[in-house]
């Protein structure tokens, strides 16, 4: 396996026909915090929108370059451009385990920017960048209900793979979620 000793590396920039996907930074929070504010992308996630500029700053400052965590763990995290334009269109992110599989794969792309193809573009040339490094299996979860990640996921090669009974809270609510995974050809399947 390979190790964290170079984040560059896991964190690099990953290029596709219309993204360009960057390290993030807390320099990015100002050109991203008015789609990070919007309400719409907090339907389905229990994050909370920013409360303004200088928090979303700190809470990214405090994600650069952070090695693994206690478990081994390492967390990462994109801001995700349009190459014709360099607008900024939302962020990914993916924590990675010490045995070769991301246990979370998620993304935020802008209201303004749905239905246009791009959560999948970007969530796919993540997964690529990811097995180029080396892992095998990506995991990531959607609220149950929420059918256009399910098929962001689905376009993007991850397979639905169980139900997750009352797995998240959401303002108070519980919700069920449901668990997609992308494994290369040749890996087994880990084991929970």
């Amino acid at each position: 396996m390979q190790g964290w000793e170079s984040i560059g590396t896991w964190a690099g920039s990953i290029q596709s026909e219309r993204l360009l996907i960057e390290p993030l930074r807390s320099s990015h929070a100002q050109r991203l915090l008015d789609g990070m504010s919007d309400p719409l992308i907090y339907r389905w996630i229990s994050a909370l929108p920013p409360q303004n500029l200088e928090a979303l700053q700190q809470r990214w400052a405090a994600a650069e370059d952070r090695g693994p965590n206690a478990r081994g763990e390492l967390n990462l995290n994109w801001a995700v451009r349009r190459a014709s334009d360099a607008s900024y269109i939302g962020k990914l992110d993916a924590e990675l385990a010490n045995e070769r599989v991301a246990t979370n794969v998620g993304y935020i792309i802008f209201s303004a920017f749905w239905n246009q193809g791009y959560a999948t573009e970007a969530v796919r040339a993540l997964a690529c960048h990811l097995e180029r490094l080396g892992i095998v299996e990506q995991r990531a979860l959607v609220t149950l209900g929420n059918g256009a990640s399910e098929r962001v996921l689905t376009k993007a090669g991850f397979i639905r793979t169980r139900v997750i009974p009352l797995n998240d809270t959401i303002r108070g609510e519980q919700y069920y979620d449901v668990e997609f995974v992308r494994r290369l050809p040749e890996a087994p399947a880990a084991r929970y």
